[in-house]
């Protein structure tokens, strides 16, 4: 089933940002995962809550809350 599959992502996202907040870039080679799969698991965090988003110009951030 997908949404096990989501919710793996999203774990693997939350364990990298137990160190800090990071860019996309960076949570993306952190992770290892592929930019749909990043996708899908931020928006299972954000859904819950559990991530704040930001965008700085160019660059957009991740940490949790």
């Amino acid at each position: 089933m997908l949404t096990a599959k989501i919710g793996e992502f999203a774990g693997v996202i939350w364990n990298a940002l137990q160190g800090g907040a990071l860019t996309l870039d960076a949570l993306r080679k952190a992770t290892k995962l592929k930019v749909a799969d990043l996708n899908l698991g931020l928006g299972w965090l954000a859904r819950e809550g559990k991530v704040e988003i930001t965008k700085k110009g160019a660059s957009t951030k991740v940490r949790l809350v």
